[in-house]
């Protein structure tokens, strides 16, 4: 029996069905969205408008809008810690060294490449922060002026990113 033929016509089918989902083969690349006055935070619903420090989103396959985030540090948990493994078409934070801090609008970077300062004593939506920049330099700049150290992305761990609020390090007297 020839199996040729049969397989040729699941071939087709798989490819006519991949199309009709509107889903190719190469991903297209996405670019940053600017955040409004309603725009909120996909953990928590705080708008991120109202509050100081830089601001994260990631933009998950299959996902229309990005998820967005009001602070870097809960961005970094969605990334390291995810509670659903999504595939992740990109990922955008503020450069610091060009955002307003109390007010950041615009001045999205890909955040793969990014500069970190982490420990500083500026905070952001959440508490204590991780500053992000475009420029090394900039982010040394930060961190003579506010203390901390500078990474790189990959170098942020989960243990850096824990999302308790300090609760777990508070003490009763």
């Amino acid at each position: 029996m020839n199996l040729v033929r049969p397989t040729l016509i699941l071939a087709a089918l798989a490819a006519a069905a991949l199309t009709a989902c509107g889903q190719s083969a190469t991903p297209t690349a996405v670019a940053p969205l600017e955040i409004n006055q309603g725009t909120s935070c996909s953990l928590d619903g705080m708008l991120l408008a109202d509050y100081p420090g830089p601001k994260a989103q990631i933009h998950y396959a299959g996902q229309t809008d990005p998820d967005y985030f009001c602070d870097t540090v809960e961005m970094f948990h969605m990334i390291l810690n995810p509670e659903q493994v999504r595939a992740v078409r990109g990922v955008f934070v503020q450069d610091m060294g060009k955002a307003d801090w109390d007010a950041p609008r615009g001045h999205w970077i890909d955040a793969n490449n990014a500069w970190y300062v982490y420990g500083s004593k500026r905070d952001g939506s959440m508490g204590p922060t991780i500053a992000s920049f475009a420029l090394e330099s900039d982010a040394a700049k930060f961190s003579a002026e506010y203390g901390g150290k500078v990474y790189r992305f990959a170098a942020i761990t989960s243990d850096m990113v824990v999302l308790d609020g300090g609760v777990l390090h508070d003490s009763i007297h």
